[in-house]
Formats: structure tokens, sequence, C-alpha cells
């Protein structure tokens, strides 16, 4: 297939946001060689972010793009390799983008982590993208970069040693510092209010494999808990003595990995069970910790998707972070995340992927996650999957961020373990 020529290899989408000027702040280091532009509903709020931005940034094109003007849209996808969205909540902003993209042959990544979201750009939007050979490529920050491509690092490792498919795969958050974003939190409330208005948003939240490219050929592997409660040693006997919980964005980031086995033809394995926990801790209170964030986690999902939609609207907003809010700038340099995510193949090897960056999780460690993943789709053309449509990261470009992460401060390694 031969791509049309554009005019700009990325076009940012929400620069004048919390997060988008995070992002645009790290083109302007990161994007060396890399035809940039700016978008939004605002020209001059976009042209007092980009004065912002340094010397690489000032010969950066302003472009007027809104989603509630969809033809602003195709033009911008129109113009464009890749298109980077940072302007959600996705569920309510995000499809006419992706409509525009799919129909240009655009590559496109965002930050979302609403399931509903991308459920209803896979039915809507695959089939085409991948007719005109568009990468549509949904979380691409903290949710979910982290988990997707740990897991494919870890695959990668097993096929490199002849080791067999990947099998029970546990992601452990050892440590975090930082919180999720405000529109992170303005998606989970879109999330919240859709599925409790509607059993079919429900069902889909629900299913694991929602997000499955063919939900009939997936396993039927039992049960799969998303907020499971565990003991440390039940996951490795390298966490011999801690005490875990289930991690928050389990039942987004779970959904996410499960898609990249189906994208990538089950390559990870047909009984490739994945799910993702938080260490809690060794101490004498570790094990009633680990009760209580769980079993608070299970109540908020189950009986939130369910009732969420009798809370007061007013309530909601005054209590939850603004979108477009965010921490100070050093806040942001204080925050990290560090995880492990251990697996065992199906010939008994055992591995450890582990990952860590610095930055908070929500804001500045996202913008350079989104920020590479703009650039691989842009400028590593040459290692990207041959897949087309709707994708996620692992799938997209898992060998192109293997390389890329680590080089933009990412530590990334796989190790074997012995037993």
């Amino acid at each position: 297939m031969t791509a049309t020529p554009r005019e700009f290899d990325i076009v940012l989408y929400g620069a004048t946001g919390f997060v988008g000027k995070l992002t645009a702040q790290y083109l302007a280091r990161a994007g060396a060689g890399a035809r940039i532009a700016l978008a939004g509903r605002s020209p001059e709020r976009l042209r007092a972010v980009r004065d912002t931005l340094g010397d690489a940034a000032q010969g950066w094109a302003v472009l007027p793009a809104d989603a509630a003007q969809p033809s602003t849209l195709d033009e911008m996808a129109a113009r464009t390799r890749v298109v980077v969205t940072t302007v959600g909540p996705y569920t309510r902003y995000g499809l006419p983008l992706v409509a525009a993209c799919a129909a240009a042959g655009t590559d496109y990544a965002d930050l979302t982590g609403e399931a509903t979201f991308v459920r209803e750009s896979i039915d809507l939007h695959h089939k085409q993208a991948a007719d005109t050979g568009a990468r549509i490529v949904h979380s691409c920050g903290f949710d979910s970069v982290p988990s997707d491509l740990s897991v494919y690092a870890l695959h990668r490792a097993a096929q490199r040693d002849g080791a067999g498919e990947l099998g029970d795969t546990h992601m452990v958050v050892r440590s975090m510092s930082g919180g999720l974003s405000g529109g992170t939190i303005a998606s989970g409330v879109e999330i919240m209010d859709t599925a409790s208005r509607d059993p079919e948003a429900r069902r889909q939240l629900l299913d694991p494999y929602t997000l499955s490219t063919d939900r009939g050929a997936e396993p039927d592997l039992g049960r799969q808990p998303d907020l499971p409660w565990r003991r440390g040693r039940q996951i490795a006997p390298e966490l011999s003595g801690v005490w875990t919980a289930g991690f928050l964005m389990a039942p987004y980031n779970t959904r996410i990995v499960r898609r990249s086995n189906a994208l990538l033809d089950w390559a990870y394995g047909r009984r490739f069970r994945y799910d993702e926990n938080m260490s809690l801790g060794s101490s004498a209170l570790a094990p009633m910790a680990s009760a209580v964030v769980s079993g608070v986690g299970n109540a908020m999902f189950g009986l939130g998707s369910r009732y969420f939609r009798f809370l007061p609207r007013r309530l909601v907003e005054r209590v939850v972070p603004k979108p477009g809010t965010g921490p100070s700038e050093a806040a942001r340099e204080r925050g990290y995340y560090r995880i492990e995510t251990y697996t065992t193949t199906t010939t008994g090897a055992r591995y450890v992927a582990r990952m860590q960056q610095r930055g908070d999780p929500g804001y500045k460690a996202t913008a350079v996650l989104l920020g590479e993943c703009g650039l691989a789709l842009a400028l590593d053309r040459d290692k990207l999957s041959d897949l087309r449509g709707v994708l996620t990261p692992a799938a997209a470009m898992g060998d192109a961020l293997l390389v890329r992460l680590p080089a933009a401060g990412v530590s990334l390694h796989v190790d074997r373990l012995g037993g």
C-alpha cells in the first residue's frame, strides 16, 4: 500500500489541555526532525502554548480543529501521518476523530481508558481503518503501555529462547507515587455512568474479552477476577511475604493485553491468563489492607456499574479532579512507578519483566509514553507491525517501543528466573 504524502508527521490535538501541554513540551524536546503541528479549538491559545516551547517549536503550524465540527477533523487528518490526541473523555469526544483518521488512512494515538469507547471504535471503524491502512491505537499512556509492553517483552523473550507460550501472567505494581489524571478520572466517571444506564455497556464492561477480535474464539479459562486478593507467593516465589490487592486500572488494562494476544493471532498462547495486582507490603497490617482494598475496589466496580447513575452529578463533579487540571511541576517530577510482570510458560520456564519510569504516572510519565508512541508511528514505520485497524500499543508497535522507550529513559528488561 502506497502512503499518500502528508504535510505533517504528527498533529497534536488538544495541546492546550494539561496533559496536552506536557506532551507538546516532550515533543519539542524529543521530536527533532519530525514535522509537528498543534491543533485545537482556539488558534490563539495554541500559539500561546507554542510560544512556551522554545526555539524547536516556533516553526510548528497551528490548525483549527473541533470535535463539534467534523469537517475540521477531516481536514486535519488528511494533512498528517499521525494524529496524537489528548481530548477526552473519549466516549464523549473521541469517535468523530477516529472516524476522520480511519477514512483518511491516518494513524492515531490516544490516552483512553474507556472500554466501551474502544469497543465502539472497533465495531464502527476497524474494517474501514484496515482497508485504508490506518492504525488506530488506543491507550498509549500509563493506561496501558506498561501493561501491554511488559507482556509483549515477555513473549519476545520466551519466543527467542524457544521456551513455549505464556501461561499464567501476573503484573504487580511494586511501588508508585503520583495519581491518575483528571482526564482519566473523568473517563472513569463517564464509563460508570454509561454502564449504569445501559445493560449492554455493563455486560461489555464486565466481560474479560470484551475487546477481543473474536469473542467466540477465546478459550474458557474459568473465572478471571479483575481485582484479586492474594499472597505474593501465589504469584511468584520472589514475592514471598508480600500481600497484594487488585490494581485499580486492571479492569481496563487486562482487556487491552488480551486484545493484543488476539490481534497477534494468540501468539502469547491459548492458555494465556493475565491479571494485575499491586503490592501492599509485608507488614502485619498488609493482609487486612489487601482485603480491604480489593473488597472496596470490587464493590466500586460491581456496584458502580449498576447504580452510579443515582449519584447526584453535581456532587460527583465537586469531589473528582476536573479534566485539564493537574499537580505542580515539583509533584510531577517526584512521581514514579515500578512494575514487575511474572510469567510461567508452557514448558515451565519462568520470566519477569521489570519496568520503571520517573515522573507522575498520570501526567509526566504519560506524556513521555504518548509522545514516543506518536514518534514511533510517524518515524519508525519500518519497525511497525503489518497490522492495520483498531490496534493496541503492543500489536501496532511493540518492537519499535522496545527500542524507543529505553532510549527515552523508561527502563524495561526481562530476566529468566530459576526454579
